[in-house]
C-alpha cells in the first residue's frame, strides 16, 4: 500500500440532515480547503489519491458526507481505516441537532427529509439518528448545532479547523441537568452530589466564578476527594486518547442550576487538563440561567 509522503489536511463533513451541513461546507471553503459536497464513502479514498497525486496543488480537502451516502454507497468506517493506513489523519465533523429543532427546520423550508419517504418528517429524523449512531460514537468534533447559530457555528469551525488548530483541543463545560444535558458531550459528570450553594441565601445570587462560591464549594470534603479521582482519571485519559489520535475532546460537568458547582468543577478541571499540554476552553452555558 502506498503511504502519503506530503499529506493534505483532511476533514469530512457528516451528520444529521439539517443540522448545518451547507454551511459548515461553506466556511471550510472560507478557510481554503477543495470542498466536495455529497460523497459517497466508496470514492474517498480515490478523492484523496487525485489530490496527493503528483503535481495536484490540493493542500486542504473537506468532504461532505450524508446518509444518502452512507445508505447506499460503502463501509464509512473502511475508509477512514484505508486513510490512515496510507499515512493520512482524516478529522471528523459530526453535526447535530434536537429532533424538534430539526422537524422545525424542514418545516420551515418545505423540504423533504431523505429518510422519510411518505412518512413524516421526525419518522425520517429518527431512521437517521438511528443509522448515524455509531458514527457520531466516533467522530473526532460532535457539534450540537441546537442552540448554535450560524455565527457561532463558524466560529467554531474555524477554531478547529483554522491555520493554527491545536493538536487535540479539550473543551470543557459546565451546564444545568434542569435546562437539558449538552448533546454533543463525549463525557457527562453529574457533580449535583455535592451541597449546593444555591440553599445558603447569601450565595444564591452568585456563581462558581466568584470567591465566595468557590470557597464553599472547594471547602466541602466530598468535593476534595471527588476531585483527587477525577484528576486521576485524566491524567490516564488524556495521553491515552492523544495516542490514539483524538482531536477534540468534550467534557461536561453538570449540576442542578447550572451557576454554582458545576461552574467550580469545570475551572477546576480545566486547569488541571491544561497541564497536559492540550489545548482547553471553557465554557459556562447556564450561569447566568434563572
Amino acid at each position: 500500500m502506498t503511504r502519503v509522503t506530503e499529506a493534505p489536511e483532511l476533514a469530512i463533513i457528516t451528520g444529521m440532515s439539517g443540522a448545518g451541513r451547507t454551511t459548515a461546507a461553506k466556511v471550510f471553503e472560507d478557510l481554503g480547503y477543495f470542498v466536495i459536497d455529497n460523497m459517497p464513502p466508496a470514492l474517498i479514498d480515490r478523492v484523496v489519491e487525485l489530490a496527493v497525486a503528483r503535481g495536484s496543488e490540493v493542500d486542504r480537502i473537506a468532504l461532505v458526507v450524508d446518509v444518502r451516502g452512507w445508505e447506499f454507497f460503502g463501509d464509512f468506517r473502511e475508509s477512514l481505516a484505508g486513510l490512515r493506513e496510507k499515512g493520512l489523519d482524516p478529522r471528523v465533523l459530526f453535526l447535530e441537532a434536537g429532533d424538534d429543532v430539526l422537524v422545525r427546520r424542514y418545516e420551515a423550508e418545505r423540504r423533504a427529509h431523505p429518510m422519510a419517504g411518505r412518512d413524516r418528517v421526525l419518522d425520517g429524523i429518527r431512521r437517521e439518528r438511528e443509522l448515524l449512531a455509531d458514527l457520531r460514537a466516533e467522530s473526532d468534533l460532535v457539534v450540537d448545532t441546537t442552540r448554535t447559530s450560524v455565527h457561532d457555528l463558524r466560529d467554531r469551525i474555524r477554531e478547529r479547523f483554522g491555520e493554527h488548530a491545536p493538536g487535540m483541543a479539550v473543551n470543557v463545560v459546565s451546564f444545568g441537568f434542569k435546562h437539558g444535558a449538552p448533546r454533543d458531550a463525549d463525557i457527562v459528570l453529574d457533580v449535583r452530589f455535592l451541597p449546593n450553594p444555591h440553599w445558603v441565601e447569601e450565595l444564591r445570587p452568585h456563581t462558581g466564578l466568584e470567591p465566595a462560591v468557590r470557597d464553599y464549594v472547594m471547602g466541602q470534603p466530598a468535593t476534595a476527594a471527588y476531585l483527587e479521582q477525577l484528576r486521576g482519571l485524566f491524567d490516564v485519559m488524556v495521553p491515552e486518547f492523544q495516542r490514539e489520535g483524538k482531536h477534540y475532546l468534550t467534557v461536561a460537568i453538570g449540576c442542578t442550576g447550572g451557576r454554582h458547582r458545576s461552574v467550580v468543577l469545570a475551572e477546576e478541571l480545566a486547569r488541571h487538563i491544561a497541564s497536559h499540554g492540550v489545548e482547553v476552553g471553557v465554557d459556562h452555558r447556564d450561569h447566568e440561567a434563572t
